[in-house]
């Protein structure tokens, strides 16, 4: 006998499944995935290397070979001849952080009432929550490598000081000035690239100057569309986030509070200085006037043991769902030579 029930068909089901919401959790991660991307300024802008288990991953470092003219008769093989080079290996280990974790909880309720989608502009904010903290964890990491101490891995860090980054004419200098110190250490000449604040970006964008490569020949990049290519040779990346990095001046020792744990012990790369990725960064700003972060791909490194990824868990006691976006990384120092810092007068 009919009872009267149906069998709806469920937008968000799997067929042969038994999740009614995994086609939905599909669309909420991609979400994240994009606003991850479209919010992140140095993932592209050093190496980045994923491992499926372990702890932390090697890369290995070699030193340069010697060249010397050869006379006939002379053992190549004698060492005591001087004509072997000595070519030096070293590794960079860099160990895996905490998983990093951004979360929300939906109530089930606020979903039935809203008239749009909620999971979407949650979904956003955790993607950015992580970017966020991705960029600033690598500027950070980058403005280690150009320290100039005597702990590893700062040793031989490149430092400009006393320039004038609040003009046209004095940033320009600078980034001339940091192509050079690049030149003279051998470092590649292929993916430079300094870390400036908005207002220091659009400074140059305005200007009237030849020193400033503007790519007018197709449109693509230009004044009108408010982007510029490069200076001496170096691309030109903009971001808020450098700013809060400017805006934490010392905080090597306090670590106490959440806005200030910014990394585990793992990978301190201000060794004998900081914790983790917490150092002084006051030597950014002097009076209003801030710095600049120049560097290669080669100068720092991040480990991926898990990429970004979600979870959701509907709460039937609490009448929500939990959302999670998480990803384990960690970051450290490569090549000091290939990392400059910009200091204002």
């Amino acid at each position: 006998m009919a009872n009267g029930n149906t069998s709806p068909s469920r937008s968000g089901l799997i067929s042969g499944g038994s999740d009614n919401d995994a086609l939905f959790l599909k669309v909420f991660s991609g979400e994240i995935l994009t606003a991850f991307e479209q919010n992140n300024v140095m993932k592209d802008l050093h190496l980045m290397r994923t491992i499926t288990s372990g702890k932390s991953a090697q890369f290995p470092v070699s030193g340069i070979a010697t060249a010397k003219y050869h006379t006939p008769g002379v053992n190549i093989a004698d060492s005591g001849n001087s004509m072997l080079s000595s070519i030096g290996m070293n590794e960079r280990v860099i160990t895996i952080d905490d998983v990093l974790v951004s979360s929300t909880f939906i109530a089930n309720i606020d979903e039935l009432k809203s008239h749009y989608d909620v999971r979407s502009i949650y979904a956003s904010e955790l993607g950015k929550a992580l970017a966020k903290r991705f960029d600033i964890a690598t500027m950070k990491t980058l403005f280690a490598a150009a320290g100039t101490g005597a702990s590893a891995p700062q040793a031989g860090g490149n430092s400009i000081s006393g320039a004038t980054t609040n003009t046209t004419a004095g940033i320009v200098d600078a980034l001339y000035a940091a192509a050079t110190k690049l030149d003279e250490v051998d470092a590649p000449s292929e993916g430079r690239f300094a870390i400036v604040t908005p207002a220091q970006y659009y400074k140059l964008l305005t200007a009237d100057n030849v020193a400033i490569n503007k790519d007018t020949s197709g449109g693509s990049a230009d004044a009108a569309r408010g982007t510029i290519v490069e200076v001496a040779g170096i691309q030109l990346k903009k971001s808020n986030n450098f700013l809060e990095v400017i805006a934490e001046g010392n905080i090597s020792v306090d670590q106490s509070s959440a806005d200030n744990d910014d990394g585990s012990s793992n990978n301190d790369v201000f060794v004998g200085g900081g914790v983790g990725y917490n150092g002084d960064f006051s030597a950014l700003n002097n009076s209003g006037e801030h710095g600049i972060l120049v560097g290669t791909k080669e100068a720092i490194g991040t480990v991926k043991l898990l990429d970004l990824a979600t979870e959701s868990e509907y709460q039937i006691e609490r009448q929500g769902t939990l959302f999670v976006a998480k990803y384990a990384m960690g970051h450290g120092v490569l090549r000091p030579e290939c990392a400059v810092k910009i200091l204002p007068a």
